[in-house]
């Protein structure tokens, strides 16, 4: 669907970024280009009326520590990827506020020195009064990846839309940066995904988004402006909902 010029084709949106995302060329860690670019595309959509919550990945910190993390406890590793998804948070909370956006850290994990609890009603509260929320932690237990966190606050806080923003344009048949051949779907089914083991998001948060009937769109974050377009209604990257029907190979 597409909107009216300048008028929002959500209310209500969760965007998932990845840790990776804030890293630009960089091995590991926060880039503050990046990180400063991200947030000004989120302060647009915040400015045309969005509410708009955000669930963010570690791994471009824990990526710094993760020899260290080898033959650890699986859920002591876990923990420390959802302490690194706090930083993150912490980090483009300062972004957002730099350029004047309202913004409230609500973690799965407590904090409260540094940063909210999660509160579901709380955070409908925040998203009511124009605040940007930052979901951070992921769910606060181990072995649940953060896409699977995105799904979960998406149904809690009745987002219209769950948006994963990644590297890639889209969903591919096959790893586009391997084949120079890949398509691009425009829309596909979440039983394809997982027939297809296409790795959009962990198989527990397409599952989930089909039980929720959660529509979920695969969009570039590193193109300027992609946000917005998604957020207007615009055919950007690609679609994924329970009426995709047929998958559509971009040609």
């Amino acid at each position: 669907m597409k909107s009216a010029s300048g008028v929002p084709a959500y209310r209500r949106v969760l965007l998932k970024l990845s840790g990776e995302a804030l890293m630009g060329a960089d091995a590991y860690g926060i880039n503050r280009e990046v990180l400063a670019r991200i947030a000004a595309e989120v302060k647009s959509v915040a400015d045309i009326g969005v509410q708009l919550a955000i669930v963010i990945g570690g791994g471009n910190i824990f990526r710094g520590i993760a020899p260290s993390a080898q033959g650890m406890d699986r859920a002591s590793a876990d923990y420390m990827g959802m302490l690194a998804t706090i930083m993150n948070s912490l980090a483009l909370q300062d972004a957002l506020e730099k350029q004047g956006v309202s913004v409230r850290v609500q973690s799965a994990l407590r904090v409260d020195q540094v940063v909210e609890p999660y509160v579901r009603r709380r955070a409908i509260r925040h998203l009511e009064q124009g605040r940007v929320v930052i979901f951070a932690a992921g769910t606060g237990n181990p072995f649940f990846t953060t896409d699977t966190a995105a799904t979960l606050r998406g149904a809690e806080i009745g987002a219209n839309v769950v948006l994963k923003a990644t590297k890639v344009d889209g969903v591919y048949d096959r790893d586009p940066v391997k084949h120079a051949d890949a398509k691009r779907y425009e829309t596909i089914s979440y039983d394809e995904v997982l027939d297809k083991r296409l790795g959009v998001m962990d198989a527990a948060s397409i599952v989930m988004c089909r039980d929720q009937n959660l529509t979920v769109r695969v969009f570039s974050i590193h193109k300027p402006g992609n946000l917005m377009r998604v957020c207007l209604g615009e055919n950007v990257g690609t679609l994924v909902s329970s009426a995709a029907g047929m998958p559509r190979l971009r040609t």
